[in-house]
Parts: structure tokens; C-alpha cells; sequence
């Protein structure tokens, strides 16, 4: 099973992907003065209209640790066992293939922290019975005298490898690679001692083989360059300790697939140690300029869709369609003494086509919707 082609939601993809090859944070960072461990467990599961999908049981360890006074370490480790049926096409239940896989990840950072910068390197290994992935980053930050701006880059390569079961849907694919290069650059600026934003650019270049070998009549460009602005703003209230964090992505590739996404989410302090964080999130697309409705042709018959070409590219996979979704969430937090802390948190997401803002969705498919629960232990030491 191919989980990086796999049918997920934006909700479960953020929630288990492999540790980004270039990560920032929203901050200047600092040497760590204590250690930390971690230990969490994630739940999802996606449906749509009498079909449930995908199910996704994932415990995760951390580790964050200093080295001496100017080292830094940070570690993780996950696996993530999914089960379910997956559509060949759109949303086709007579199609669907079952599965069952386990996928183990794992990722490794050292930071050397100086006066005013540090600089990261970073190595990630992923591996399920189809799919390897291997990847590696150095990034950077530099702090203005004042610490109040902080600046940010970062480079990241993956390298992966692509087997699919019994060769994919039409038993034809077998060792095929793909490899992606990351690129970030960014700047975080303390405005007052209330407000922190940031900006961060990002581009993508991935290669090779990009198809979803287990679905019908997918065959994509074998090269995608993405490029995405994230922008962030940190409000803190003085007067009852609550935090609003709001943010903005503005995305497009060479697909032709555009997408925004804002988020809304506040941290409110309740009492005794505890906070709770409700979140809002939108997101919109529009479709892969590939991507076929399901509006299938009269004399084929499914999965062909009317005007199909077989020397050109199609794709039937949902996920490049158009379409508009919502999340909702709300995390609570415990901090039990000064040493442990106990969180808790679940999303609700859900997709449609006529929820696409800018322009008319994709018609024709199923509301697709999932859930995702999370809970989390973790000790300073």
C-alpha cells in the first residue's frame, strides 16, 4: 500500500506525515535548557455516504534533548498501521481494493546553536511493504541583534522508491523512484510584546514516477514544482492569557492546481494548568488541469471519462478535483506540574465540491468526510 498516494484527507496527511524536510518554527530558536519525551496516538477514520473508508492507528514517540550548552537533538519515531478499502476511481465502492499495511518512520535533527543562529541537519527514513522514502535537510536561522527578527532558510532532498502490490492496478509498475527537492526561506518579527508574525516561502521540485499506481487510468506529469506563502500572525491578550494564532497559505503548482488555506485558532486558559484550543480551518482548490469528473463515456463505460485520451495525461483521483473543505477541532491541554503535561485533541473534517471558493467545484462526487483523535502524554526532564 502506497501511503503517500494513499486517500487521505488534508486532515490525516498533516496529522501523519513524515516529518517535513525543511521545518521552522514560529520563533527564534534557543538551545533546549531541559529535555523532553513524548508520547502520543493518533486515530482516523475517513468515510463517505455509507462507506466507511480508511482506518489509521498511528503511536508516535518524541524525543527532544540538549547536548552540552550549544547542542540540540530531536527525534521521533512512528508507525502507523492503516486498514480500510480504497476507490480505483472517484469514490466507486465496487471498485475498491482492501488493504492492510504498516508503515514505520522515523527522523533524527541536530541543531548546533550559536549567539544569534543555528544551523540544523536533518535525516528521515520511511519504509512500508511498497514505499521507501529516504530524505535529509540543513537549515539555518539568523537573529537581528535586538532578537526581535529572526531569519530562515532551509534545503531538503527525498529520495523514494515505489513497489507496488502484484504491480498496481494494471500490473505493469515495479521499481520506480521519485525525488523531491525542498527550498524555504522566511522571516519571524516581534512586532510588540503582544504580536509575532512570520512569512514563510516555500518551493517544491518532485520528479519521476508520480502516478498513484493503484488507481484507473491515472498517468500524471513526471514532474510537479509547488510553490506555497504561509503567513502568520500570534496575538497575545495580557488580560486573560489567551493566545489567537491565525495563519494564511496561498499555494499553486505546475498542475494548475491553486489552493488557499486560513486558520483560525485560540488558546484560552481556563485554570488549574489547563487550556483549551479551539481550531477553524478552511481550505479551497481548484482541479489538476488532468483531473476527469466522473461523468463516464456512453459506449466504455466507467472508469473512462467522455473525451479520454490514452496518449495524454487523465487522472481520476478525488484529492485533484475542486473543492472546498472545513475542519473543526478543539485540543485540551493539562499541565499537570511542572514536569508532565497530558493533551487531548480531536478534528472534524469535511469536503465538497460546491464548498470550493472562487469558482464552481468538481460535480459529481461524494462528501468525504473524516475524523481524527489524538491524545498525548509528555515529561521534561
Amino acid at each position: 500500500m502506497q501511503l503517500k498516494n494513499a486517500p487521505f484527507g488534508p486532515l490525516v496527511l498533516a496529522a501523519m506525515a513524515l516529518p517535513g524536510v525543511v521545518h521552522v518554527s514560529a520563533h527564534a530558536e534557543n538551545a533546549p535548557e531541559q529535555g523532553l519525551v513524548g508520547l502520543r496516538f493518533l486515530n482516523y477514520q475517513d468515510s463517505q455516504p455509507g462507506w466507511k473508508r480508511v482506518t489509521v492507528n498511528s503511536p508516535s514517540f518524541l524525543l527532544v534533548a540538549p547536548i552540552g550548552r550549544d547542542w540540540g537533538l530531536e527525534a521521533t519515531a512512528t508507525v502507523d498501521h492503516v486498514s480500510g478499502a480504497t476507490p480505483r476511481y472517484h469514490s466507486n465502492v465496487s471498485g475498491a481494493s482492501t488493504m492492510d499495511d504498516e508503515r514505520k518512520a522515523g527522523d533524527l535533527k541536530v541543531t548546533r546553536y550559536f549567539q544569534r543562529a543555528s544551523v540544523s541537519l536533518g535525516g528521515a527514513y520511511s519504509t512500508e511493504h511498497d514505499y521507501l522514502s529516504r530524505a535529509f535537510s540543513l537549515a539555518g536561522t539568523l537573529a537581528s541583534d535586538d532578537n526581535n527578527t529572526t531569519w530562515n532558510a532551509g534545503f531538503g532532498h527525498a529520495g523514494d522508491k515505489i513497489d507496488p502490490t502484484d504491480g498496481g492496478y494494471d500490473g505493469n509498475v515495479a521499481d520506480e523512484r521519485k525525488r523531491t527537492n525542498d527550498f524555504i526561506v522566511g522571516v519571524t518579527q516581534a512586532v510588540t510584546g503582544d504580536d509575532l508574525v512570520q512569512a514563510n516561502l516555500t518551493h517544491s521540485r518532485s520528479t519521476g514516477y508520480l502516478n498513484d499506481p493503484y488507481k484507473a487510468l491515472d498517468v500524471r506529469p513526471s514532474e510537479r514544482r509547488q510553490t506555497a506563502l504561509l503567513l502568520r500572525w500570534n496575538h497575545h491578550f495580557a488580560g486573560d492569557g489567551s493566545t489567537l494564532r491565525s495563519s494564511y497559505r496561498a499555494y499553486n503548482d505546475s498542475w494548475q492546481v491553486k489552493a488557499s488555506t486560513l486558520q483560525l485558532e485560540w488558546v484560552k486558559p481556563v485554570g488549574g494548568g489547563v487550556s483549551l484550543t479551539p481550531l477553524l480551518r478552511y481550505y479551497t482548490q481548484s482541479a489538476a488541469s488532468f483531473y476527469a469528473d466522473p461523468v463516464y463515456d456512453t459506449t466504455l463505460g466507467a472508469p473512462f471519462p467522455v473525451g479520454w485520451d490514452a496518449n495524454a495525461y487523465n487522472s481520476l483521483d478525488q484529492r485533484l478535483s475542486a473543492f472546498g473543505a472545513f475542519t473543526l477541532g478543539l485540543k485540551l491541554q493539562w499541565a499537570v506540574d511542572a514536569l508532565w503535561t497530558f493533551d487531548l485533541k480531536g478534528e472534524a473534517y469535511q469536503q465538497r465540491g460546491e464548498w470550493r471558493a472562487g469558482g464552481e467545484g468538481s460535480k459529481g462526487l461524494e462528501p468525504f468526510k473524516a475524523r481524527m483523535v489524538q491524545v498525548g502524554i509528555s515529561r521534561k526532564f
